[in-house]
């Protein structure tokens, strides 16, 4: 046993902290509390354990010797803090009663926070308070929860609401229990740790951060070997409890002092209550101690540096310091979605250590002190800055202005980053002062420790950086560099990679950084570097990171050569590594002139500062000599503050009016920028003073800057977007803003200047690229635009500059504007919106878009496929070049044929150049081309490929490269005897030499291994067949590009389980088996086959005859299905098939393999997941924890549906189900009973409820108590779910009216209990007052002539559809206040919808054009919806122009409608492919308007634009072929779509908005045809 620290609390000695002291716990306890019954609990996990059944023997055996008399009780809970909970604490109690406990028990408590908690409040009431021990397990527990008396449990409202304040007996802390601590655990206690020594000892916290290493280093191993630590262990224990138990003793029950063990803990705590139990309490804290720290500095009392330093330390330790945190998020999945400002803001005003409903908050003032030793009322609206990443910058208001500011920006970047290399390859300590601390810095010093560059520690409260650098010694490290988005890092980092040595666990480092970073080139330094002898691999992009660098071959010097055009970083790079390399280097710069030559001259000056002159040659041009050598690091290098940001303060003072100063930058800084304000500003109209050393600007009154007509900006390149927008209100009436020399800001963070020329634009400022800059039209201040914020106002770019340059323009707009990706400026200047709010007083406020659960942008890991080119493979034949086409028109990009690129390089035919240089030079040709277009047309392109390119290894794995990269390679297949007949009569291209079938044999599994998303064209035997496979494969890309997601219904869905073993035998009921669904389950497995080709054939089958998503399932024997449990290796080729063939959702079990279910949520892209676990055993009631613990691993797995299925035994089951599911509501729930008695749950259950159909046999495999829709509505209906709504339709003259006919149909199909009549009349005030006021039973009405417009008066809101078009045709009760009334309009549905199912595809990125016939409401409704459809221009006719003008100017601009009026106009008119006829057909048509009409019809189907044929909807639905349509038709080979699908379509619309449901479309289109 090692030795025992006994801390004192409140008076006496009752805290033990040692290592192994488990015999001093027994003894103690039974010679100290006497008592008849000592009572051990713990939980089930702990119980397990050896460290738990020692104690527990220990105890029982020395109470025998000791007390024979007293009896040992011992008690388990389940784990987890789901399980602190009244419920569990009742049934402890319920157990001592049992047992005849009384007042003078005494309870050990052994286990982590749970436990102690929970069992500490348990002791507090138990016979009015009985005697308790701690015994903490977990580190989290002994530093904090098992110390201070605070006992509680945890309530559905939120944590450790219900508890007592009530003492312990003893509290021992025996650190050798840590053994049975998952990593995790381990990881998570530190943040308590970390957190006591940041608000109360310096000295400690400085020795966690020299401890950090080890630490990770030995409880991240697979058998850790906690002893080798213990010491340091029990004194990170005894630390962290001597402070709090000395903050207890001083304030015991919260009242002042104790309140500063809570740092971090305000915010924590609500994150925690809403991602528990993904996410552990340290984590949550430790993400909270940094966001309440960067609170103390956005209010000024705590300095970037300390911020920088606790991040740094709370990283060291493997602990997230951010909700994007990759890990962390990981781990909370979707449930990130929920951390929300409100939700945050609600959880923290019922804080207990608020005052009322004030949120109070620890502010640090240092590291080691908080500030006035106090928590401090905190505003909303500073939360609320500090818990966003948007802000809103609101107006500038010159009272709040002081007149005069100084300001210090950060080290410079530049700088720094420079000094860091430099010292690192020195010898020698040195230390570094006003070191910039950003994003960037932190990966430079993270990479330069991870090489063993040098030794870093801190000095100063972490102002001041020593390092001690081992003289350019790198050795190789087998982790990659992540160096996020800092190109600077990256770019010196390449040349220090060739100095490193290699190791024994690695002759190679990888740098790599983030998504923009892989895109930023860095291809002329790696040339460079190739060129003289170093082994560098690009392992994605070329010219870009991830790098991998071969170690210990050294630089090997001489002559350089260097291309200088892109970034003068390049050259910095070399000049700084060229003293290790092994002949003294010449670097002469080639290409042209060097850019940036400033910072250049920077990186010489520092050099000689570090012991090493460069001389410039005075024979060649643009060449440096460097001479071998070793830095030599001075005692201290003081780090200039950024002139880059110092450009910034100074722009806010010519932008206001004010004077602002920088005292330390001046003439003689290093920066370039430096020049800024004498260069830019001064020739604006400010009065600019410089010295040496420090910068004053003061600014002209408002509104009196002048442009600048032209400036170089080569010097300063960094500036010019701050430059930019001073230009953007700089304005003389005549003359622009002209800033060049900054060609390299295109390869910076973003491409800066196409950002500030598509932002300024929301801003109502004019500005075009130049070649080598940008050109600003600036307007006057009281003309700028406030950005929408609705259309997210300003797109930063995650780009610091970006984000900083238009919080200055955005404060001169009328009303706030919103920043996104306010974060950004961590990379050069973390505290600039601190600097904006404490030190310029400019109001910020945080802003949160409402998270929608079907925005696929928000999706966690997932990135919309964007610009990104898409790479096609398949057979020949398979529909390649069409369907690609298709892709093309539909993503607005490009097409090309690799073939015909081959054609083109080689000057013949593909046969004939086999012919003559046979199969194999053919592949490495095709190989060779297709990496080279892959690279070059990386962007907007669809690239179909040749059949066989998957034959050649080299192309295989350019091909699998391309997916790693992120992008999508998309394999074609179709019926192979379809392929077959086609390829037999195909002589353009070669034959095979084995038979098409055994090629294909061949060649499956690579097609497979090589695609990432795979599509089956279905049989197509006619051209309607043809049109509807387009909108097919146009749906599946929309979900494989993440274009759109698949919406979770929020109103009552089914979903029918398809059990059949083939669908093509049943293809043509298909549609009917899926009347009244919202989705089809296709039960993979039990498919006669499950090959790949099979269960790709039946997706197209289902995608053929139902337009509904595709629920993907294959149910293992064990959960009730036919696949085997132990096919594994099959069963993960199917499901990762259903994600390649884009299904809606993929059904995964719980019991799947955890590291099949993480495959699958690596893989999953865009299609949904329902989580799921079938309970066979027909044991597990609803009331049972199992099944809260099975709903909450299925969250955090991040399932976007979790399914649920019991077995009822009785009806209760039902009703107790029902109580499950009130309560278990952060994700929609689909739970069911099964069996005879379980039908109840599934007429109950509300999102995607299993059906069956008439037509589907019942079997073996059938879940028992399968209802079809018509007996779940009829049962629904019978026990109140339904009430017996009333709808109408009204107007006059209606009796010919078919919208009863519709929707009776409709009612009677579902079997809904509905009734829908006429009611004829012209006066909308008797229709309101006979049909809807006080009418319990309305649902709703269908509106036609003449009173879609009066109506709209009892309209309390109005679709925006309704709005623009100005006519109402639907009116509901408002689905989000039953009290109100909400009109739409559905005309412009009918109008899109018949357009699609007649095979018009999406036009959205095609240049088609519309044209609308006539002047009536219906042509309001017509433009609304060809615009909606994509239409790029909008074409009106009309016999009287007037009407139509009036049209065109109730809509907005952007419409882009024209008024034809003559026939010159209609012959100017570009084609048009779409056109609806909105006038009369009971009449011949005006001569006039009809030559319009033929003009534009003829042009419409010579000039064929969209890759469809031109098609026209006739408005009027009598007669169903009216003279418009036979002359479009018979005439102009038109397609032509009757009046009346538009009516069936708009009904449609109707019915799914009055009643929460889909109505079979079969069925409601011949209620209205019939006559």
């Amino acid at each position: 046993m090692s030795n025992i620290e006994k801390l004192s609390i409140l008076g006496s000695e009752t805290i033990h902290v040692g290592y192994g002291i488990q015999e001093h716990i027994v003894e103690t306890v039974i010679t100290t509390k006497a008592s008849s019954t000592y009572v051990i609990i713990t939980d089930t996990n702990m119980g397990r354990t050896e460290p738990f059944r020692k104690l527990s023997e220990k105890f029982d055996s020395k109470l025998k010797e000791l007390r024979p008399d007293s009896r040992l009780l011992q008690y388990q809970v389940s784990p987890g803090e789901n399980n602190k909970s009244r419920e569990t604490k009742a049934a402890v109690e319920d157990y001592l009663l049992q047992q005849g406990c009384t007042r003078d028990t005494v309870i050990l408590a052994v286990g982590g926070g749970v436990i102690g908690d929970m069992i500490g409040f348990v002791a507090a009431t138990f016979m009015r308070g009985v005697r308790y021990v701690q015994v903490p397990t977990t580190l989290l527990a002994m530093v904090d929860s098992s110390v201070g008396g605070k006992t509680a449990i945890d309530t559905p409202l939120g944590k450790n609401f219900v508890g007592a304040f009530y003492q312990p007996q003893y509290v021992f802390a025996d650190v050798s229990f840590l053994k049975t601590l998952p990593t995790r655990q381990f990881i998570n206690g530190m943040a308590e740790v970390v957190k006591t020594a940041a608000i109360w000892n310096e000295d400690e916290f400085t020795r966690l951060e020299n401890f950090s290493k080890t630490f990770l280093d030995v409880v991240t191993r697979e058998n850790p070997d906690i002893e080798s630590i213990k010491e340091e262990l029990v004194k990170t224990v005894l630390e962290s409890i001597r402070v709090k138990a000395y903050v207890v003793s001083s304030d015991e029950k919260e009242t002042g002092l104790r309140n500063l063990l809570n740092f971090g803990h305000t915010i924590g705590h609500a994150i925690e209550a809403v991602v528990t139990p993904e996410a552990l309490h340290g984590e949550c804290v430790s993400i909270g101690m940094i966001l309440e720290a960067e609170l103390s500095r956005y209010l000024g009392i705590l300095s970037p540096v300390a911020v920088a330093r606790l991040s740094k330390c709370l990283v060291a330790y493997g602990l997230p310091v951010s909700i994007d945190d990759k890990l962390f998020l990981k781990r909370v999945g979707n449930k990130r979605h929920y951390v929300q400002l409100d939700i945050l803001l609600k959880k923290m005003s019922i804080d207990k250590k608020n005052d009322g409903s004030k949120i109070r908050s620890v502010l640090l003032e240092s590291i080691g002190r908080c500030y006035q030793l106090k928590a401090h009322e905190i505003s909303k609206r500073d939360l609320g800055v500090v818990l966003t990443d948007e802000v809103l910058v609101h107006p500038f208001k010159s009272a709040d202005i002081k007149p005069t500011n100084v300001i210090i920006p950060p080290g410079s970047k530049s700088i720094s980053n420079r000094a860091l290399i430099l010292a690192s390859l020195g010898k020698g300590t040195v230390r570094i002062k006003n070191l910039l601390h950003s994003d960037d810095t932190k990966h430079m010093l993270d990479a330069v420790t991870a090489l063993g560059g040098a030794e870093i520690s801190t000095e100063d409260n972490g102002e001041t950086i020593v390092v001690k650098g081992n003289g350019g010694k790198f050795v190789a490290n087998t982790e990659p560099l992540y160096l996020g988005n800092a190109g600077t890092a990256s770019r010196f980092l390449t040349s220090v990679a060739t100095l490193v040595q290699s190791s024994s666990s690695s002759t190679s480092i990888v740098l790599t950084g983030n998504a923009r970073m892989q895109e930023r080139p860095i291809g002329s330094l790696v040339e460079a570097l190739r060129n003289n002898g170093s082994e560098i691999e690009f392992l994605n992009k070329e010219g870009s990171l991830p790098l991998n660098v071969k170690t210990g071959n050294g630089l090997k010097g001489g002559r350089i050569e260097l291309a200088a055009t892109i970034s003068s970083q390049y050259v910095s790079s070399i000049l700084m590594c060229a003293p290790y390399a092994e002949k003294e280097v010449t670097l002469s710069l080639v290409g042209g002139k060097p850019i940036s030559v400033l910072y250049i001259d920077m990186t010489i000056a520092m050099m000689k500062a570090f012991g090493i002159e460069v001389t410039k040659s005075t024979t060649e041009e643009h060449t440096y000599h460097i001479p071998k050598g070793t830095y030599k690091n001075p005692e201290e290098y003081v780090i200039e503050s950024d002139a880059s940001s110092a450009t910034y303060p100074l722009a806010f003072a010519a932008l206001t009016g004010t004077s602002c100063t920088v005292p330390n930058i001046g003439s003689s800084s290093l920066q370039g920028d430096a020049r800024f304000a004498v260069d830019v500003l001064r020739p604006m109209g400010c009065t600019v003073e410089q010295t040496a050393t420090s910068t004053t600007v003061t600014g002209p009154p408002v509104g009196q800057l002048k442009p600048l007509k032209h400036v170089d900006m080569e010097p300063m390149t960094d500036a010019f977007l701050t430059a930019s927008v001073v230009a953007a209100v700089a304005h003389d009436g005549q003359t622009s803003t002209s800033i060049t020399g900054i060609a390299n800001q295109r390869v910076k963070e973003c491409d800066r200047i196409a950002a500030m020329v598509s932002e300024l634009a929301k801003f109502g400022v004019k500005a075009n690229e130049l070649p080598d800059g940008i050109e600003i039209h600036g307007i006057k201040i009281d003309e700028l635009i406030t950005p929408s914020i609705e259309k997210r106002g300003i797109k930063t770019f995650d780009d610091h500059r970006v984000a900083m340059s238009f919080s200055l323009l955005a404060g001169l707009a009328k009303e706030p504007v919103l920043i996104q990706e306010r974060s950004c400026t961590g990379k050069t200047w973390p505290g600039w919106w601190d600097t904006l709010h404490s030190k310029f007083n400019i109001t910020i406020d945080g802003y949160e878009l409402p998270f929608d659960a079907d925005d696929s942008s928000l999706l966690i890991d997932k990135h919309a496929n964007g610009d990104k080119s898409i790479i096609v493979i398949g057979m020949r034949a398979a529909g390649k070049s069409t369907l690609s086409k298709w892709m093309a028109t539909f993503l607005g990009f490009k097409f090309l044929d690799l073939d015909d690129v081959f054609e083109e390089r080689v000057n013949t035919d593909i046969r004939s150049f086999i012919k003559e240089h046979g199969w194999a030079e053919f592949r490495k040709q095709e190989a060779a081309i297709a990496k080279e277009i892959f690279a070059k047309n990386s962007k907007g392109y669809v690239i179909s490929t040749g059949g066989g390119i998957v034959e050649g290894e080299e192309a295989r794995d350019i091909l699998k490269d391309y997916i790693k990269s992120g992008g999508i390679v998309l394999h074609l297949h179709r019926d192979l005897d379809e392929t077959v007949v086609f390829l037999s009569s195909d002589t353009t291209r070669p034959a095979y030499i084995n038979e098409i079938k055994d090629v294909w044999i061949r060649r499956e599994q690579w097609y497979h291994e090589c695609s990432n998303y795979h599509f089956y064209s279905s049989h197509c035997g006619n051209e309607l067949e043809f049109k509807h496979l387009r909108n097919s494969f146009i749906s599946y890309l929309r979900t494989i590009t993440g274009l759109q997601i698949s919406p979770i219904p929020r109103n009552r869905s089914a979903v029918v389980t398809l059990t059949f073993d083939d669908l093509n035998n049943v293809a043509e009921q298909l549609e009917e088996i899926a009347t009244g669904c919202e989705a089809v389950e296709l039960r993979v497995d039990l498919l006669k086959k499950h090959a790949k080709t099979f269960v790709a054939d039946q997706t197209a089958t289902l995608r053929k005859y139902v337009n509904l998503p595709i629920i993907y399932t294959i149910r293992t024997e064990s959960q009730g299905g036919k696949f085997p449990d132990h096919e594994l290796e099959s069963l993960e080729e199917l499901l990762l098939l259903g994600i390649k063939l884009g299904v809606e959702y993929l059904d995964i079990q719980l019991n799947f393999p955890n590291s099949l279910i993480e495959k699958i949520l690596e893989r999953k892209a865009f299609t949904r997941l329902i989580i799921s676990h079938h309970d066979n055993t027909e044991v597990l009631k609803w009331s049972n924890v199992d099944w809260k613990n099975k709903y909450n691993q299925a969250v955090s797995y991040g399932a976007d549906l979790v399914k649920l299925v019991g077995t009822a035994t009785s009806f209760q089951d039902n009703l107790d189900l029902e109580v499950f599911k009130s309560a278990n509501t952060l994700k929609p729930l689909i739970a069911i009973n099964r069996g005879e008695q379980g039908k109840l749950s599934r007429v109950l259950n509300t999102i995607y409820t299993p059906v069956t159909h008439d037509l589907i046999p019942k079997s073996a495999t059938a879940a028992a108590g399968l209802l079809t829709v018509n007996q779940i509505n009829k049962a629904f209906a019978e026990i109140g779910g339904f009430t017996n709504k009333k709808f109408w339709v009204v107007g006059s003259p209606i009796e010919h009216s078919r919208s009863p006919n519709l929707h009776n149909a409709g009612y009677q199909k579902l079997n809904l209990p509905y009734t829908f009549d006429r009611f004829e009349s012209s006066n909308a005030d008797e229709v309101y007052e006979k049909l809807i006021k006080g009418n319990k039973n309305f649902g709703g009405l269908s509106i036609t002539m003449p009173l879609k417009l009066d109506i709209m008066k009892y309209a309390d809101e109005l679709s925006e559809a309704a709005r623009l078009i100005g006519a109402v045709n639907t009116l509901i009760p408002s689905p989000t206040d039953s009290t109100k009334l909400f009109g739409d309009n559905t005309d412009w549905v009918g109008i899109t919808n018949s357009f699609i199912r007649y095979g018009v595809p999406n036009i959205e990125n095609s240049s088609v054009n519309g044209l609308v016939v006539g002047g009536g409401g219906t042509s309001r409704a017509a433009v609304f919806a060809l615009h909606d459809m994509g239409c790029k221009k909008i074409y009106m006719i009309n016999r009287t122009a007037s009407k139509i003008h009036e049209i065109k100017n109730s809509f907005p601009k952007e419409y882009n409608i024209e008024i034809l009026e003559t026939v010159e106009e209609v012959e100017e008119a570009e084609a048009v492919s779409l056109v609806v006829s909105c006038v009369p057909a009971d009449k011949p048509m005006d001569e006039a308007l009809l030559n319009k009409l033929e003009r534009l019809l003829y042009h419409g189907s010579t000039q064929q634009s969209g890759g469809f044929t031109p098609t026209l909807i006739e408005a009027t639905y009598k007669p169903r072929l009216t003279p418009v349509m036979r002359i479009a038709q018979e005439k102009f080979q038109w397609s032509v779509i009757p009046g009346v699908e538009m009516l069936v379509n708009q009904g449609e619309k109707q019915f799914q908005l009055q009643t929460g449901s889909t109505p079979p479309y079969k069925v409601i289109h011949d209620a209205v045809v019939a006559e």
